[in-house]
C-alpha cells in the first residue's frame, strides 16, 4: 500500500531514490529498503516523502498507518476484525 504508492510516486517525478534518501538524511541503501518494505519509515519521514512528491500527506499517512496496523493483525486472522470493531468504537467516540 503505502510503500507501492511512494515508488509509484517517485518514478512519475522521475526523482531517484537518492534524493529522497538526501531529504531524510539516510543512505540511498537505507531508503531503497523502504521501498522493499524490509525498513519501516517514520511517521515524520513519510510527511517529507509527501512534501517531496508533492503528494496528499493525509493520504501517505493512512496508507502508511495502515501498513503499521496489518504487520500487527496479519497472524491474527480470527480475531482481527473483532479487534477493529473495538478500535472503531473507540474512535468515533
Amino acid at each position: 500500500m503505502f510503500i507501492e504508492r511512494i515508488k509509484q510516486l517517485r518514478e512519475d517525478r522521475q526523482l531517484p531514490q537518492r534524493k529522497l534518501a538526501e531529504a531524510l538524511d539516510i543512505d540511498s541503501a537505507t531508503y531503497c529498503k523502504i521501498e522493499k518494505g524490509e525498513r519501516k519509515s517514520k511517521r515524520e519521514q513519510v510527511i517529507i516523502i509527501a512534501e517531496l512528491l508533492k503528494a496528499n500527506k493525509d493520504e501517505l499517512l493512512t496508507l502508511w498507518l495502515a501498513e503499521q496496523i496489518m504487520e500487527v493483525i496479519e497472524d491474527e486472522k480470527e480475531l482481527a476484525n473483532r479487534a477493529l470493531v473495538i478500535v472503531q468504537k473507540f474512535i468515533n467516540e
